[in-house]
């Protein structure tokens, strides 16, 4: 089994966070509060990689923390050789107003090393005016 050491940041390969909306409509009734994100996955080195896990973790304004761990990203396994970028949107519910999400994506670059890019901390706020 590989430990955290065997896996390495991979210069060039970077997430934004391009879009967060607040879907009031969209929500069920223990977690009322639908946020969709819109990211994208960057690869600006010089090696191919393959996104291949994920891994949310989303803290509750009462403090509660939620880890969402799993295979790809939307069902997919996005392979980014350089230059290129994959984006994709996805939701989060959430029963409190407010919240903070941040998180990893896990890949394989083209010489075989596990590697990790780093979901920039974003923050899941209804607006006042919903």
């Amino acid at each position: 089994m590989s430990s955290p050491k065997d896996i390495v940041e991979l210069p060039g390969l970077r997430v934004t966070v391009d879009k967060l909306v607040y879907q009031p409509h969209q929500g069920v009734p223990d977690r009322p509060h639908c946020f969709v994100y819109f990211i994208t996955i960057h690869n600006g080195s010089d090696l191919a990689v393959t996104i291949k896990a994920r891994k949310w973790v989303v803290t509750a304004a009462n403090g509660e923390v939620t880890a969402v761990e799993g295979d790809g990203v939307v069902g997919q396994f996005p392979e980014l050789p350089p230059g290129e970028s994959f984006s994709y949107n996805s939701f989060h519910l959430l029963d409190t107003t407010f919240a903070t999400a941040k998180g990893s994506y896990l890949g394989i670059d083209e010489n075989g090393r596990r590697v990790i890019t780093m979901i920039p901390p974003f923050e899941l706020r209804v607006p006042d005016n919903a």
